[in-house]
């Protein structure tokens, strides 16, 4: 049994992983692979050809020091109860903090895993505020953004202490969202059907109603900074390691 960065010979063995955890279709890895994949940044549990666990993660930042942004953590089904995603976790955490990485960060997807990872050390960093709306009467001016101009006007309306999450962040997030920009206001967002998803909505949150109109949406879920929900897990890495509260917004669940 082999921990350490995959090889070549892993591709499918993850890609099988990957669709057994989560389900996700041949299309959507295929856009991962494109935009955001890098053996630098994915450690696994092997044996020979198969995998047995895996997890990935994206380069953040917060005041210029780097952070990892921890994203699908799965074990194989056939290799479940045996201690191989803490094995898996305490490993990248090593191998983290001796490539100069300040902290890891992660968002549970279910509520009980809450519990699973602060048993693992994790702490709840950072909170959201997640609200539903219908559309109004009234719309409002809505400007499309490229992802290079996404990132510039979002880092005007984020909170202090907030992670950036850019370059191949934004490259894979863009498959799926759409960004936009208004008088107050920054958003990324999915359309589902005639609802919206806002990923996050940065500024004047009492326009969401007139952004809904102005998409020719009925209704939608927006997620913006604040404090209703525990949101982000942090672990600590290294020396001088990171311990602040932060904010930290785009999850890629």
């Amino acid at each position: 049994m082999i921990i350490d960065a995959p090889k070549p010979a892993h591709r499918y063995a993850l890609r099988a992983l990957w669709q057994e955890a989560f389900g996700d279709s041949d299309k959507f890895l295929d856009t991962f692979e494109v935009t955001a994949f890098s053996p630098d940044r994915c450690r696994c549990i092997s044996e020979g050809e198969e995998v047995l666990a895996a997890l990935y993660w994206f380069d953040v930042s917060l005041d210029g020091e780097r952070i990892a942004y921890l994203y699908t953590v799965a074990t194989a089904k056939a290799h479940r109860g045996r201690g191989l995603c803490r094995l898996l976790m305490e490993n990248t955490h090593a191998h983290l903090a001796a490539l100069g990485y300040k902290a890891a960060l992660l968002v549970p997807g279910e509520p009980h895993l809450f519990d699973f990872y602060q048993r693992m050390g994790y702490r709840v960093c950072s909170h959201v505020d997640e609200f539903d709306c219908t559309a109004s009467e009234e719309t409002i001016e809505l400007g499309s953004l490229c992802v290079e101009e996404y990132a510039t006007i979002r880092r005007g309306f984020l909170p202090q202490n907030s992670v950036l999450q850019e370059k191949e962040n934004l490259a894979f997030l863009a498959a799926t969202a759409s960004f936009y920009v208004g008088d107050g206001f920054v958003l990324a967002a999915e359309h589902k059907g005639d609802s919206l998803r806002g990923l996050e909505l940065l500024g004047d949150t009492e326009k969401a109603p007139a952004i809904l109109a102005a998409l020719g949406c009925t209704t939608g879920t927006f997620r913006s900074p604040g404090n209703q929900r525990p949101f982000a897990m942090c672990y600590p890495l290294g020396e001088n390691a990171l311990t602040t509260l932060l904010y930290f917004g785009l999850a890629f669940d």
